[in-house]
């Protein structure tokens, strides 16, 4: 073990209500390798509904900040010298990726979002509460890799503190538990966030949340290894605008880099294993794009790894007025691959492709062609992919489900199959 002493500046403690969420934005008509991953017309307002009434507890000016484990460990605007010991493995990146086979996400879940607050959040959008079964159920398959996308600003209270719900805090960490008890890689993220959105204008206030927002989920995590790691954006974006999906433009790709730049500063602050913890961090919108990709800017540190998503060939795997055949269409998938390793991995740098997926169309046959190739040329790279599933499986949505939550089977066993197999 090895001890280091640094300065670790906590959060402020101010007044906290709820903001509202950023919602789900579709990108239409965009020609895109990403947009919304939602379960369109399932928002329950029953099940959004805070039953118990929660608010942010203290919500006069001594609302708490949740510390390690739940214990309060803020003062306001108090800067405190502390040893804190690192007490996991210092593992590189590449290393750390290595160990990765195939992903599983929680989607449409702690991701939610709702004009509510409280732990009930996480089933406004239809899905059931999540158990330690249907986890079980993932892992026992062979994904080793969860990600768990959290929305996290409609359970924040007001600048400058930020204080986050401690019911909601407390939430996720059970969820996360669920997977880390088992010994598997566990990925933390905010998702649905449109209070970062990457303007100059503002840029300032984006990362004042966002360093109070990390400053709280880092603190609350620090003890726990190597086998979690932090997320800082999920695809960030200028949500609404001309430019919202695919390049963005350079003001926005600019800001995006500074945001990353904070999310690390953020963390590392908070000492302890959190000074090595494995990050992962996006280019704008997480895109695929060449032009996204080539314009990430990397925070300077030694342990991060770049977040990607691609739902590609788009027509076929997201674009629901697209192909329902793949065609053995490789064009797009080598590409992708080249790129990522001309970029990064021949860099040292390694990435994650946090989403992928094609949405079910009828087309199980298809879809099995596709994800083996696409799995075992990203396993040919060194690349780790985690399949978005929102538990969706038939109707008008995007309908990326892979296991029935409810009654934990999987409806495609064969592309279940092939995701599994392709990654060994």
């Amino acid at each position: 073990m090895k001890k280091r002493r640094l300065a670790v500046l906590l959060c402020c403690v101010l007044t906290a209500v709820a903001l509202a969420g950023c919602g789900n934005p579709q990108a239409a008509g965009a020609d895109t390798v990403e947009d919304s991953r939602t379960v369109e017309g399932e928002e329950n307002p029953g099940n959004s509904e805070n039953a118990e009434g929660e608010t942010p507890e203290g919500s006069g000016d001594q609302a708490e900040q949740p510390g390690n484990g739940g214990s309060e460990e803020t003062e306001s605007s108090q800067e405190e010298v502390q040893e804190v010991e690192i007490t996991m493995k210092d593992v590189a990146p590449m290393d750390l990726v290595k160990e990765m086979k195939i992903g599983w996400n929680l989607g449409n879940t702690l991701d939610a979002t709702s004009k509510s607050i409280g732990v009930n959040v996480e089933m406004a959008w239809g899905n059931p509460r999540t158990t330690q079964e249907m986890i079980d159920a993932i892992i026992d398959q062979g994904f080793n890799v969860i990600r768990i996308p959290v929305s996290w600003g409609g359970q924040m209270g007001k600048a400058p503190a930020y204080n986050v719900l401690p019911a909601w805090m407390d939430r996720v960490q059970e969820v996360v538990d669920y997977a880390y008890g088992r010994g598997v890689y566990v990925i933390v993220n905010i998702h649905h966030e449109d209070w970062h959105f990457p303007s100059e204008e503002n840029k300032d206030a984006a990362a004042e949340q966002l360093a109070a927002l990390w400053t709280a989920i880092a603190t609350r995590f620090r003890d726990y290894d190597e086998h979690l790691i932090f997320e800082g954006m999920n695809e960030p974006r200028k949500i609404g605008t001309s430019v919202e999906w695919n390049d963005g433009d350079k003001e926005g790709r600019d800001v995006v880099n500074y945001l990353d730049q904070v999310f690390v500063e953020a963390v590392r602050a908070t000492g302890g294993n959190n000074t090595i913890r494995n990050l992962m961090v996006p280019g704008y919108a997480a895109s695929s794009s060449d032009t996204a990709l080539k314009s990430i800017v990397l925070p300077q540190d030694e342990h991060l790894i770049v977040s990607v998503h691609a739902y590609t060939p788009y027509n076929f795997a997201l674009n629901k007025e697209g192909k329902s055949t793949w065609d053995n269409d490789t064009r797009d998938i080598d590409h992708l691959m080249e790129l990522l390793d001309e970029l990064f991995l021949s860099k040292g740098v390694p990435v994650i492709i946090g989403e992928f997926g094609a949405m079910n169309k009828d087309n199980e046959d298809e879809r099995v062609q596709w994800a083996r190739y696409y799995v075992s040329k990203a396993r040919e790279y060194g690349v780790p992919c985690v399949w978005w599933d929102n538990n969706a499986f038939d109707g008008d949505g995007e309908n990326f489900g892979l296991l029935n939550r409810r009654e934990l089977t999987f409806p495609y066993p064969e592309l279940l199959k092939a995701l599994i197999e392709s990654a060994e």
